[in-house]
């Protein structure tokens, strides 16, 4: 089984926003990826770290199951069903991710919390702080 953390962040939210995922076969780290995506939502954020996650799975790892693990309550409710998608920018978003599901034998997604994200979420500052101040 194939586990996969994703996280976003947005410092002043709007305001700069970063993505991060790291990809577990085995509780072994696999991969692991994060990026700076400009001044955007907490929410877009988070949205983009599962797209970019997805994506690599998908050019990685088709054909197996899936387990996702983010912090966002509000992703994890509305992929789920449970809660409805009323921003258009979001609905995109929900729309790749449906498409990209189809490459997998089976996708499920958890809410877990902040704690026990920390490498995605560090991944998110890394690439925050990189772009802020260099480091």
């Amino acid at each position: 089984m194939i586990h996969a953390f994703c996280d976003g962040g947005s410092r002043n939210n709007p305001g700069h926003a970063a993505w991060g995922f790291v990809i577990k076969v085995d509780n072994k780290t696999i991969h692991s990826e994060g990026g700076y995506i400009g001044i955007a939502t907490n929410n877009i954020a988070e949205y983009t770290a599962l797209i970019k996650a997805l994506e690599w799975l998908e050019a990685n790892r088709k054909d197996e199951e899936i387990d996702f693990f983010l912090d966002s309550n509000l992703i994890v409710s509305q992929l789920n069903g449970i809660f409805k998608v009323k921003n258009a920018d979001i609905r995109e978003f929900v729309f790749k991710a449906r498409q990209l599901e189809t490459s997998f034998k089976k996708i499920s997604y958890t809410h877990i919390p902040r704690v026990k994200n920390k490498e995605a979420d560090a991944l998110v500052n890394q690439a925050l702080d990189k772009h802020l101040y260099g480091i």
